[in-house]
């Protein structure tokens, strides 16, 4: 039995849940794609524009791209409060449960988004306790929240 299932995300379109009551450190699913490069990740105006980009850095020299319909893990949505994590193991990548997932719970895991100019551009919908309204990585929303204290928000 497959541990996921698609249906309609609360969080964006369509997201992955779990088929099943999932146990931490459980492997979900391995996210596929094609390696390529870092240099041409880099060049390729596909990954620098608005659209929802499915790409991975493995390691200094390679990232992998997920924007393949064969890949149902680029169905996972981010959240700010994750059940989900994401390992790579030589050139794969893959999810696991970072905690126990409940049967119906939808997957997610932090895309770890860095805090920069863009950071605008990527709303979060994830509607978490821990939301702070963007796509970005835990590591970095102390950044906002301190940017936001400042402009009394």
């Amino acid at each position: 039995m497959k541990l996921y299932k698609i249906k309609k995300s609360k969080i964006d379109k369509n997201g992955l849940y779990a088929n099943c009551n999932i146990e931490k450190g459980k492997k979900i699913i391995e996210y596929k794609g094609k390696i390529i490069s870092i240099k041409k990740s880099e060049k390729d105006p596909k990954f620098n524009n608005k659209k929802a980009i499915y790409l991975f850095n493995i390691n200094k020299r390679f990232d992998l791209d997920g924007d393949f319909k064969f890949n149902i893990a680029r169905l996972i949505n981010h959240s700010c409060e994750p059940n989900c994590e994401v390992f790579g193991q030589g050139l794969k990548v893959w999810v696991y449960a970072m905690k126990d997932i409940k049967k119906g719970e939808e997957l997610s895991y932090d895309y770890g988004f860095s805090y920069d100019e863009d950071y605008k551009d990527f709303p979060c919908k994830c509607r978490s306790k821990k939301c702070v309204g963007y796509i970005l990585r835990e590591g970095s929303r102390w950044r906002l929240k301190r940017r936001n204290k400042k402009n009394g928000k």
